[in-house]
């Protein structure tokens, strides 16, 4: 429900904005935690209490979330050239709006918090097409460019300085081990300053995108990469008519590591 606040000042203003927003996030947090084991037995006073200080909790983590935004923005607009200022990026870019409410959710997610935490990375999904756990671990300077289809599982780790294209999978070589694989490390490690082209899968729990490397579109990996390494599928060959198309003779494959 929205509301209208008076503004006298800033100060003021802000106050009243934010005590608003713990009061709202406190019955949100209520809500969730009859779903909580620890729970059973509590009464709804003693759950009130438990809500109210993981309220608190949160809103002390705000400042830092914020932090994190900031270098999240400059990461955009430094690396797109469509970027038309910061105000752009912050009222229009998709990956920044999955990645500010991912970053929220991780934090309920790391108090324990259950069903909240996905409820808001889902609904920013439904709103951007960009799949966040939010169990991922994600460093600072994200950048997500265009991002439908973007997917990042639970216990993906990213470092900083980290670029991702649309269509790039960050998930589990394989479920079947289903509720057995809880507390499992299921899905891949990505170090600082790589950037993954569109399309790209890279699965596995024990998979490791070493430091500065780029992985090309479309690539599929299972297996960790050392720093600095470009990973490329090597140009298909295409047909017009039934002929080959004839690759020029200067052409180098590593110029085309990447689709975007």
């Amino acid at each position: 429900m929205d509301r209208t606040y008076k503004i006298y000042n800033l100060s003021t203003t802000i106050a009243s904005m934010t005590e608003d927003v713990a009061y709202n996030l406190n019955k949100q947090i209520s809500l969730a935690l009859h779903f909580d084991e620890r729970m059973k037995g509590k009464t709804e006073e003693e759950i009130r209490i438990v809500s109210e200080d993981y309220t608190v909790q949160f809103m002390k983590k705000l400042p830092e979330i914020r932090e994190y935004l900031d270098t999240d923005i400059e990461a955009l607009y430094v690396g797109d050239p469509a970027a038309e200022s910061k105000d752009a990026i912050i009222i229009a870019y998709p990956g920044l709006f999955a990645i500010s409410v991912q970053r929220y959710a991780h934090v309920l997610y790391q108090l324990g918090i259950p069903i909240l935490p996905r409820v808001m990375t889902e609904i920013a999904h439904s709103k951007t097409g960009i799949d966040i756990n939010p169990g991922a671990t994600i460093g600072k300077y994200f950048f997500i460019d265009h991002g439908t289809g973007v997917v990042v599982g639970e216990t993906t780790v990213i470092g900083e300085n980290v670029k991702i294209y649309q269509g790039v999978t960050l998930g589990a070589l394989s479920t079947r081990g289903g509720r057995g694989l809880i507390d499992k490390k299921r899905h891949p490690t990505i170090e600082d300053n790589v950037t993954i082209y569109s399309g790209a899968s890279i699965l596995g729990g024990d998979t490791v995108i070493g430091e500065g490397s780029v992985i090309g579109g479309n690539v599929f990996l299972t297996k960790s990469v050392p720093a600095g390494t470009k990973v490329h599928v090597a140009n298909q060959e295409l047909k017009f008519d039934g002929q080959a198309f004839p690759k020029n003779a200067d052409e180098d494959d590593n110029q085309w590591f990447y689709i975007i």
